[in-house]
């Protein structure tokens, strides 16, 4: 998946930020299919379940009826052409969940051979404040960073100064007496 080009910096401030808000031995759905950085948390004491790679815009049974104290979606959403519907369905009263902001001098990601490995969306940090509110979240805690890469030219120099990752800790909204 990251031949060459492991994300160390990304899931480092990834962990960091998870750690900062969930405690280890926690239960975790992460959704997604098992990838990398579920080793990671696992190593780190956390219980990670994933899913396995179903349709998560029309089926999240595995994610409604999860038991997960803590639901976690690192880069997912921007797949999705409703992540509302997964957000609403999801029981556990705690989610940490990052994007990739959109980059006004970039176009959204498309691979050309994997249609699973496209962006449907990229946000602005502010739509994904509003999808997770809609969706009945709370958010508590928020960074942002950037992603730098090693090359010369003009959309690398503004990698260096604009952020692309935007990270959220949230919890479930109370219902209203």
């Amino acid at each position: 998946m990251y031949e060459n080009n492991f994300p160390s910096k990304r899931y480092a401030r990834t962990l960091s930020f998870l750690k900062k808000h969930i405690a280890p031995k926690s239960s975790i759905l992460d959704l997604g299919v098992d990838n990398p950085f579920s080793k990671i948390m696992r190593e780190q004491g956390y219980q990670v379940e994933n899913t396995h790679g179903e349709d998560l815009d029309t089926d999240f049974s595995q994610v409604s009826s999860s038991e997960a104290e803590v639901v976690t979606a690192f880069e997912i959403f921007e797949h999705l052409i409703a992540p509302f519907n997964v957000l609403s369905a999801i029981p556990a009263d705690k989610l940490v969940a990052s994007i990739p902001l959109r980059l006004w001098f970039s176009s959204a990601y498309q691979s050309k051979t994997d249609p699973w490995d496209r962006h449907y969306h990229e946000f602005e940090d502010w739509q994904f404040d509003w999808l997770l509110d809609k969706a009945g979240w709370e958010i508590k805690d928020r960074e942002k960073w950037t992603n730098p890469v090693k090359k010369i030219g003009f959309r690398p120099l503004l990698r260096r100064f604009t952020p692309r990752y935007y990270i959220v800790y949230a919890e479930r909204k109370k219902p209203n007496p």
